[in-house]
C-alpha cells in the first residue's frame, strides 16, 4: 500500500470528523479538569488497604443515627449516605477511621454537566451518541494511519523515537506530540468506541448472576461488627459500594459490591449468603470509564487533558502542513509544450520542498528565455528536443521514493529518449534521518548506466532544504552550461531577537587577506559559548548578519572578512574601541564542543577558524587536532596571538596549516587526506570532527572523509555522516 493512501486516508478522515473532534476535544479538556479539581479537595483517605470495612461501619454508626450506604470512590474519597435529624438524606465525605465528617457532597458544577452532555451525545440523545461513537472510531483510525505515516517518515517502527530534525514549528511538533500522545489518544478513542457500544447494547449481557449459598445455622453470631471476621478482614480498598440493611432483622443483609463480585452478607454472623462474579464485560466497562475520564488519578487526568489539547494542535498543524504542501506544490499555469523544450525538470516531492526548489529553478530558466518543461517523475515520457534533464527529488521513509516518483523506475526502463541527454540529480533530505537521500542515490545510479544519458554533474545532496547549498550547486551548473540563471530566494520568516549592548574592546587592522578580529564585551549578563552566533544589524536595518563566536575570557572574539560592498563587515570594521553596538546571541547547540569526546578534529578555512579559537582556549584535557587553510602564511598572522598562547601551554593540541598560494599550494582537504591515519583513528575511536568555513570546503572535506571511510569496518561514511560525531557550520 502506498504512502499516498495512508496520507489521504489520514487527511480525509481528519477533515470529515474535524468539527466533531473539535467539540469532543474542547469538552474533553474541560472534563479532564474535573477529577483534578475534585482531588484538590483533599478528602482522600491514605492507605485504604489498612482500614477495615468493620472500622468504617462502626465509625459511621457511632456518628449517625441511620446510615443508608457507603461508597469508596476511585479518587480515594469515602462517601456515606445518611439520614439527618430532619429525616433528610445527606451525602457526606467522612474519615472511615473516626467517622468525622470531612465535607458534604456538593451538586456537580453546571459546567461539567453541560460538557458531559455535549461530549456524550451533543444533546442529540441516541443519534448524538451514535455520532460520538463513530467519531471515536474515526479518531482511532486517524491515530493508526498517523502512526504508519510517522513510521514511514522516521524510517521504520523501530526508529519511531529517533531524532526529529528541525523543521518549521507545526511540522516538527506534529511529529513530536504524535509520539508522546499516540497511546493516550488510542486509549481515549478505543474506550470511547467501547462505551458507545455499551450504551447501544452491542456488548454481551453484563447481568450479575447471584448464586445462593448454603446457610450454616450453627455459625456464631457476634454482638459487634468489629468482631465479625468478614468485616474485619475486608479492607476498604476492596470495596466499591455497601448498601446497609434497613433493620436488625437477620433476613436483612449488607449488599456489598467488591472489586470483582457482589455479595450479600449476614449482618450478625458475617456469613456470605449469596455471591455473583462480575462478567468480563462489566469489568471492561468499568476500566474503560476510568481510562476515558481519568477519574481518581490526577496524573492520568493531566495526560488526558494534554492529549485532548494535542488533538486540537494536530488539527491546526495538519491544516498548516497541508496548506504549505499545496502552496509549494502548486502547478505552473502555462508551460511550453514538452516536445519543444530542451530543458526538462523532473520532480519527486512528498512535502513540497523539492517542488519549491524545482519551481524556482524553472522560473529562472524561463526568465532568461529558455524553453523548459517541469513535471513529476511519475509522468516521465518522451521529449522530442530534450538535451538536459535535471531531477529534484526527496526520499521518503526508509529509502522509498516520494508518492509522485514511485513509477519512475519502471517508466524509465521502457522509454528511450531520441537525443543524447545530459542529466543532473539533486537530492533533498536530512542527515538526522536514516537513508539520507537514498532514492536520489538510486535514481542517479539508474541514469548513470542508461544509454544516451551523460552525467553532467555528480549527485548533489542538500541537507534540511539549505538554500545556501543549492546556490553552491547553481554555481557548478552555471559553469557547465555557460550562462547564469537568476534564482529567487525564499522569503524567511522574521525572527525576533533579544538585542543587548556590547562594548568594543579591540579591533585589529586589516590582515593581508582583508580579515580582521573584533573583540566585544557584553554589557549585561548573558549565556553563550563558542560555536554560537552573533546576530548583527548593520545601521539598525532589519537584515541580520550572523558571525560565529569564539568565547575567550567571557568576551566575544569574531573573525571577519571585510568585503568591499559588505554592509555587515564594513559596519563592524568601522567600529572604534569604546563604542557600543546592539546585537543578539543565537544559540547554535548543534555546533557546540563535545566535552565528552576525548579526541576532536577541527577543520576550517578563512574566518571559519573563529569558534575553534574559543574552543581550544577552554579545553584542558581533550586531544584536539586543528586543520586550517588560508591563501598564504601571512593570512595566519592575525590568529597567532591566540594560537601560540594556547598551543604552547597545551600539549594536547596540534595544528596543521595549508596555504593555497604558496609553499606546497595545498587546500585544507589535502592535508586532511595526508593525515588519514590520524583522522581514521579519531573517527573509529568515537571522536568528533567539526567543520566550519565555506560550503565548498565542507563538500571537499566530506568527499575526502567518504574516500577514507570506504571499506572501513568500524563505521561507514553513511553512518558517520548521520551521527553526532560530525558537526558542521558552513556558509
Amino acid at each position: 500500500m502506498t504512502i499516498s493512501i495512508w496520507r489521504y486516508s489520514h487527511l480525509t478522515l481528519a477533515l470529515v470528523s474535524s468539527l466533531f473532534l473539535i467539540v469532543a476535544s474542547v469538552t474533553g479538556i474541560i472534563l479532564a479538569v474535573e477529577p483534578i479539581s475534585h482531588q484538590a479537595k483533599g478528602y482522600a483517605v491514605e492507605n485504604l488497604n489498612e482500614v477495615s470495612l468493620a472500622t468504617a461501619i462502626d465509625a459511621l454508626k457511632s456518628t449517625y443515627d441511620e446510615v443508608l450506604g457507603l461508597e469508596v470512590e476511585s479518587s480515594g474519597f469515602v462517601k456515606a449516605s445518611v439520614l439527618t435529624m430532619e429525616i433528610e438524606t445527606l451525602d457526606v465525605y467522612f474519615n472511615p477511621k473516626t467517622g468525622e465528617q470531612l465535607g458534604e457532597v456538593k451538586e456537580r458544577p453546571h459546567v461539567y454537566t453541560f460538557a458531559t452532555n455535549v461530549h456524550r451525545s451533543l444533546f442529540l440523545k441516541s443519534i448524538g451518541r451514535f455520532f460520538v461513537g463513530l467519531i471515536s472510531l474515526l479518531l482511532l483510525i486517524i491515530a493508526v494511519t498517523g502512526l504508519i505515516l510517522l513510521a514511514k517518515r522516521q524510517g521504520g517502527f523501530l526508529k519511531l523515537f529517533s531524532k526529529v530534525h528541525k523543521d518549521y514549528f507545526e511540522l516538527r511538533y506534529h511529529v513530536v506530540l504524535s509520539r508522546w500522545f499516540f497511546i493516550p489518544i488510542v486509549i481515549l478513542a478505543f474506550t470511547g468506541v467501547y462505551l458507545s457500544a455499551e450504551k447501544f447494547n452491542l456488548l454481551p449481557n453484563a447481568v450479575v448472576q447471584q448464586t445462593e449459598l448454603a446457610v450454616n445455622k450453627t455459625v456464631q453470631e457476634y454482638k459487634s461488627i468489629l468482631d465479625i471476621p468478614f468485616f474485619k478482614e475486608t479492607s476498604l480498598a476492596d470495596i466499591r459500594q455497601v448498601e446497609f440493611p434497613f433493620s436488625d432483622d437477620p433476613e436483612e443483609y449488607y449488599l456489598i459490591a467488591l472489586q470483582n463480585r457482589e455479595v450479600a452478607v449476614n449482618q450478625h454472623t458475617g456469613e456470605i449468603v449469596s455471591s455473583g462474579d462480575y462478567p468480563f464485560v462489566t469489568l471492561a466497562s468499568r476500566l474503560s470509564l476510568v481510562l476515558h475520564t481519568g477519574e481518581g488519578n490526577v496524573i492520568w487526568s493531566l495526560v488526558l487533558l494534554l492529549a485532548s489539547a494535542s488533538i486540537l494542535f494536530f488539527m491546526y498543524s495538519g491544516f498548516v502542513m497541508t496548506l504549505k504542501r499545496r502552496k509549494k506544490g502548486k502547478r505552473i499555469a502555462k508551460m511550453t509544450d514538452k516536445d519543444e523544450c530542451e530543458f526538462v525538470i523532473l520532480v519527486g516531492s512528498e512535502s513540497g520542498t523539492a517542488f519549491d526548489f524545482a519551481q524556482r529553478f524553472y522560473n529562472g530558466l524561463v526568465q532568461i528565455g529558455k524553453k523548459v518543461y517541469l513535471t513529476e517523475l511519475n509522468k516521465y515520457t518522451n521529449y522530442a528536443k530534450v538535451k538536459n534533464v535535471i531531477v529534484f527529488t526527496s526520499t521518503y521513509g526508509k529509502g522509498e521514493p516520494p508518492t509522485n516518483a514511485r513509477k519512475f523506475s519502471a517508466l524509465f526502463s521502457k522509454i528511450k529518449q531520441p537525443n543524447i541527454t545530459d542529466f543532473s540529480v539533486i537530492g533533498f533530505g536530512s542527515l538526522d534521518y536514516p537513508d539520507y537521500c537514498q532514492f536520489a542515490i538510486e535514481l542517479d545510479n539508474q541514469l548513470s548506466v542508461a544509454e544516451n544519458f551523460n552525467q553532467q554533474l555528480p549527485l548533489f545532496k542538500i541537507n534540511k532544504s539549505d538554500f545556501n547549498s543549492f546556490e553552491q550547486w547553481m554555481i557548478q551548473f552555471h559553469n557547465k552550461v555557460g550562462f547564469t540563471i537568476p534564482i529567487e530566494k525564499p522569503l524567511l520568516k522574521k525572527k525576533k531577537y533579544k538585542k543587548i549592548e556590547f562594548e568594543v574592546l579591540q579591533r585589529t587592522d586589516l590582515n593581508v587577506d582583508n580579515t580582521f578580529l573584533l573583540r566585544l564585551q557584553p554589557k549585561s549578563k548573558i549565556d553563550f559559548t563558542s560555536g554560537d552566533l552573533l546576530a548583527v544589524f548593520p545601521n539598525d536595518d532589519e537584515m541580520v548578519r550572523q558571525y560565529s563566536i569564539a568565547k575567550i575570557d567571557e568576551s566575544i572574539l569574531l573573525s571577519i572578512k571585510k568585503h568591499e560592498l559588505g554592509r555587515g563587515s564594513n559596519f563592524l570594521f568601522n567600529l572604534k574601541v569604546g563604542e557600543t553596538l546592539k546585537a543578539a546571541i543565537e544559540e547554535n547547540e548543534d555546533f557546540h564542543f563535545s566535552e565528552n569526546s576525548k579526541n576532536s578534529i577541527f577543520i576550517s578555512n578563512g574566518t571559519g577558524i573563529a569558534p575553534f579559537l574559543g574552543m581550544i582556549s577552554k579545553n584542558a584535557t581533550n586531544n584536539i587536532t586543528m586543520f586550517w587553510g588560508g591563501r598564504e602564511k601571512a593570512s595566519m598572522e592575525i590568529y597567532n596571538s591566540v594560537l601560540e598562547k594556547e598551543i604552547l601551554n597545551n600539549e594536547n593540541i596540534q595544528l596543521f596549516t595549508s596555504f593555497s598560494r604558496e609553499g606546497k599550494k595545498q587546500y585544507v582537504q589535502d592535508v586532511v587526506f595526508e593525515q588519514k591515519e590520524l583522522v581514521l583513528r579519531t573517527i573509529n575511536q568515537g571522536g568528533t570532527i567539526m567543520i566550519c568555513g565555506s560550503l565548498a570546503m565542507q563538500h571537499n572535506v566530506l568527499d575526502v572523509l567518504e574516500n577514507l571511510l570506504e571499506g572501513n569496518k568500524t563505521i561507514s561514511f553513511e553512518t558517520f555522516e548521520k551521527s553526532e560525531q560530525l558537526k558542521t557550520d558552513c556558509y
